[in-house]
């Protein structure tokens, strides 16, 4: 995987999660806690892996994550995710952030946060299982 940034906004294409930022994910300095973001788009792009997976998965690695911009209360979150790279049991996934400032009718500011999660499918067991190839 190359480390620029657009290989990260070129693979994230399907809106994944929509979310409006409230004012108790906020930090000490005013603005949405990293964690809080984060937590966003591992359950976007989690959901999203499971479909590519057909199945159960679990979260594994965050492989990169870059905060570009803040996020503040009141923006409109939109997570976008794209399929990296599938192996036998694990599949990588591009998530990109882009925000509507004050809500959905506000200014679009895109790129805001970006990163790699790697995700492993799992059975009834939670033993890896393999990814169906189509």
């Amino acid at each position: 995987m190359s480390d620029n940034k657009e290989s990260l906004s070129s693979c994230a294409k399907h809106l994944v999660r929509k979310v409006t930022a409230t004012e108790n994910a906020k930090n000490r300095l005013g603005n949405i806690f990293g964690g809080w973001l984060l937590s966003q788009m591992d359950i976007g792009s989690g959901g999203f892996a499971a479909e590519q997976a057909k199945g159960a998965v679990v979260t594994v690695a965050v492989d990169k994550m870059v905060f570009e911009k803040p996020v503040f209360a009141g923006d409109e979150v939109m997570i976008y995710a794209g399929v990296e790279k599938v192996g036998t049991t694990s599949i990588a996934i591009c998530v990109t952030v882009d925000v509507y400032r004050g809500g959905d009718k506000g200014k679009l500011d895109k790129g805001v946060a970006r990163g790699l999660f790697t995700f492993v499918a799992i059975d009834d067991n939670h033993k890896p299982r393999a990814i169906p190839k189509d």
